[in-house]
């Protein structure tokens, strides 16, 4: 067994500060999907201030973290699978959130501020993770929050790890900076009200009769042996920051290259950025030209239904968006052509596609297919960035661990600048971040 990098000092259940609701709530059926029944371990890393009390840290964390369970109740909970045997319920009865303290000899600020050597290098910097099954019969907590003090004095790391059942990357962010808004005394414990709206029943199935197609749902043909590409050799953690810069200059060539009229088409810095990202990761690992590729990125619906989510919702607000095509199609043809895939992906989702996938989840007429599968994820404008628990802004935020999922971070004073971190076969490395800072 590997050494961890981590001393555990501490690992203790925290429940709210007031009593709150005993009820067992339903979750919807886009928190019920059976392709987010997982946990997502966030990572912040902060510099020491002088004069930093590690036990006033530690006290504050926790006492902020028992404050805030109190309006968002839930997440002290229990997720458990319905009387139905198919959608998602949390059982309320103030079980407790877990907290942990920690101390690294071996893990400095500096380790942190690049892509790690592998994958699973940071783990240990959430020792307890919310179980992959969230429906674990032993009541595996929604949410740890893990606090590691780094080597030399430097600063902190903390881990938090939340299902994503209860809770999308908007929710997360929502509560995570009105958690350490009470940390670090912006928000006074007798004043904190935050919004947290639960509401899940507003993402039920309805009994109208849609039949939008959903890409993402049709099986591919694995013409290339794709899984085999990724499992016959070690997979390494890339990052690589795109400043403004080099997004206006994407932009430019997408709007120059994707015209269809006499008008430039104009996309934004995600869907060029994307398309250029996709574009890369496919002519990176060598498949045949006719192999049909397939993109998922997340889309936030909150303002895109009939009526709009209240605001506050901290429920799953996202779908997933499917653009597609061949190996040959993102090779040949230009940005401004896969650009327009992913922009007509995005503006496809409105209440009409949401409302199909929602009756489609509950009838479990959804399927994962993988073959041919890149995904993005975008935590650079969720918010996470501006998560300051009384050590100031975090100087990195990223997962806790890589994967071959693609995700677009924040990067520290740089609000215009996107860092983009995905595992890749070592074979394609070279020639994916050569394609990608062209």
């Amino acid at each position: 067994m590997a050494t961890s990098l981590v001393d555990v000092k501490e690992k203790v259940l925290v429940f709210p500060s007031e009593p709150t609701p005993l009820k067992t709530l339903s979750l919807s059926t886009l928190d019920s999907n059976p392709l987010i029944r997982f946990d997502v371990k966030y990572l912040f890393v902060y510099r020491s201030n002088p004069g930093l009390n590690r036990n006033a840290i530690v006290a504050g964390i926790k006492n902020a973290l028992a404050r805030a369970l109190v309006p968002y109740y839930p997440l002290a909970g229990r997720v458990r699978v319905g009387p139905d045997g198919k959608n998602l319920e949390v059982v309320c009865e103030s079980q407790g959130a877990m907290f942990i303290e920690g101390v690294s000899k071996d893990i400095t600020i500096a380790d942190l501020e690049h892509a790690p050597s592998h994958c699973l290098q940071w783990r240990d910097l959430l020792t307890k993770p919310v179980d992959d099954d969230v429906v674990c019969e032993d009541g595996a907590p929604p949410l740890v929050v893990q606090l590691t003090w780094l080597a030399n004095g430097e600063g902190a790391a903390i881990g938090v790890g939340t299902s994503h059942c209860l809770m999308d990357g908007i929710g997360t962010a929502q509560f995570l900076n009105s958690f350490a808004d009470l940390v670090s005394g912006r928000r006074e414990p007798d004043n904190f009200q935050p919004k947290s709206v639960w509401d899940r029943h507003l993402l039920d199935p309805t009994q109208m009769s849609l039949h939008t197609r959903n890409l993402e749902s049709n099986l591919i043909p694995d013409i290339s042996g794709f899984f085999a590409t990724f499992d016959s050799e070690t997979m390494s953690p890339t990052s690589v920051v795109f400043d403004k810069t080099r997004l206006t200059k994407l932009k430019k060539l997408a709007s120059l290259t994707g015209q269809h009229s006499e008008l430039p088409f104009s996309f934004t810095s995600f869907e060029v950025l994307t398309a250029h990202v996709w574009r890369s990761w496919a002519r990176s690992l060598d498949l045949p030209s006719e192999q049909i590729l397939r993109m998922l990125f997340s889309v936030n619906i909150r303002n895109r239904l009939k009526p709009s989510l209240p605001e506050g919702y901290y429920g799953n607000g996202i779908v997933l968006a499917c653009a597609q095509a061949t190996v040959k199609d993102l090779s040949d043809k230009d940005l401004g052509h896969t650009a327009g895939l992913i922009k007509n992906a995005k503006d496809n989702v409105g209440d009409e596609y949401v409302r199909s996938l929602i009756q489609s989840i509950s009838e479990s007429r959804l399927t994962a297919d993988s073959v041919g599968l890149l995904m993005v994820s975008q935590w650079s404008r969720l918010g996470l960035e501006k998560v300051d628990f009384g050590m100031g802004k975090p100087v990195h935020v990223g997962p806790i661990c890589r994967d071959r999922y693609c995700l677009f971070l924040p990067v520290y004073e740089q609000s215009d600048s996107v860092m983009v971190a995905v595992a890749m076969p070592n074979s394609a490395v070279a020639k994916y971040e050569y394609l990608l800072k062209v």
